[in-house]
């Protein structure tokens, strides 16, 4: 099977060699790389050339320096770096975070995986992150959720979904919809993948304005979006994160901002996490 591999970066010059080296070392070699150089100041560009130059399996997008807004910033460049190839020639679409170290047999599972199994539309391995020396789980707590930094679609789930969405919450979003198309979603747990985190960085904790803003733009309604905001501030042990949280939410609401995804679309998100809460916390 054939990938094609898109890689928005913006400042990664210290990250990005070692994921394009990664990707050489992988054992399936039918793959074309469009790493996109969203608006980088530092060395990126320079980065990139080094494969473009040598390796004709590589390529890039250079794009201008642009407002950074969560979510639909990576999706926008990833789509800018789609548009430079006929999706039709792909049997896969792969949407690589710029700081991640594949294992060399990563694209090989993947393509079997899909081969294997033609229910699956979306696969990938779990994150690790290095602690005190040693590569460990990220510990994010849904197994079965293929994350942003990893994801591998295959072609027909990807046009049958419409593309990915332009907006935070993107990366739930589209196991959402895809699920509703009928497609599974895979998690391969065989597949280790390094995510080089910047020290002292924890990307579980955000603040209170994010929850309310992803659970907004994820298209939550008020019941599922205070539920959801419950389990956040209960993580945290703040009761105050549980109104700062809601407060941001129901900012977006009174400033009605547009939505990514369609009102059918809505439904089918707040049917899916309401079928999750029952399953999950009132065991019915």
């Amino acid at each position: 099977m054939r990938f094609l591999i898109i890689i928005p970066a913006h400042n990664e010059e210290a990250h990005l060699s070692l994921t394009l080296d990664s990707l050489q070392r992988q054992t399936h070699r039918d793959f074309k790389v469009v790493a996109v150089n969203d608006g980088s100041t530092d060395k990126t560009a320079d980065v990139i050339k080094k494969y473009t130059d040598r390796d004709s399996r590589f390529e890039t997008v250079d794009l201008q320096k642009s407002e950074h807004q969560p979510g639909s910033k990576v999706v926008s460049a990833f789509k800018n770096g789609l548009k430079t190839h006929d999706i039709s020639q792909f049997d896969i679409i792969c949407k690589f975070d710029a700081d991640i170290i594949l294992p060399e047999n990563y694209l090989n599972t993947i393509s079997e995986a899909f081969k294997n199994n033609p229910e699956y539309g979306l696969a990938g391995g779990l994150l690790y992150v290095e602690k005190n020396g040693n590569w460990v789980y990220e510990g994010n707590s849904n197994r079965h959720h293929v994350r942003g930094p990893l994801k591998a679609y295959r072609r027909e789930s990807y046009i049958q979904m419409d593309g990915l969405r332009e907006t935070l919450g993107w990366d739930n979003i589209d196991s959402i919809l895809l699920q509703n198309l009928g497609w599974r979603e895979a998690v391969l747990p065989e597949l280790h993948v390094k995510l080089i985190k910047v020290k002292g960085a924890d990307y579980t904790i955000r603040p209170a304005e994010y929850y309310g803003k992803y659970f907004y733009f994820l298209g939550l309604n008020r019941f599922l979006a205070y539920i959801a905001s419950f389990k956040e501030a209960a993580k945290s042990r703040s009761a105050s994160f549980f109104f700062l949280i809601i407060r941001a939410y129901e900012h977006c609401r009174s400033q009605r901002l547009e939505l990514k995804i369609s009102r059918d679309e809505q439904k089918t998100v707040n049917r899916q996490r309401w079928n999750m809460l029952k399953k999950k916390w009132l065991k019915m």
